[in-house]
């Protein structure tokens, strides 16, 4: 990954989902080039950055990416990036709403989150 690829795929992100307030990461290359934190800068994005040796920050999103590689992206051999996106969505709905998961006691992430947040009340969260 370099940061050319980073720096599309955030604009690709920003353009869909509108700009964030603030950016976090960790210290690769790719996050510190000039190239990515300009694109930051230029949107008055406030950047965090994980200090060094601070692998137990993103422990979580480093095991899901772990899961998404070896459960789907290896096994699928995506050819094209519609099929990449397609088979990442349908992955997400699976791991969200069908996969259980050790660490919420054999629950899925959806169970856990709707049975804190009923439908009714998301009306009152900002």
């Amino acid at each position: 990954m370099d940061a050319q690829f980073c720096v599309s795929a955030f604009e690709e992100a920003i353009a869909l989902y509108g700009v964030p307030s603030i950016f976090n990461t960790d210290q690769g290359s790719q996050f510190t080039s000039d190239a990515f934190v300009s694109v930051l800068e230029s949107q008055g994005i406030r950047i965090s950055m994980d200090g060094v040796n601070r692998a137990l920050d993103n422990i979580f999103v480093e095991r899901f990416w772990r899961s998404l590689k070896y459960e789907d992206i290896y096994l699928k051999d995506y050819r094209t990036m519609t099929e990449l996106k397609n088979g990442l969505a349908r992955y997400l709905a699976f791991y969200n709403s069908e996969r259980f998961h050790q660490s919420l006691e054999y629950e899925t992430p959806d169970t856990m989150y709707w049975s804190k947040f009923p439908v009714g009340e998301l009306k009152n969260v900002a």
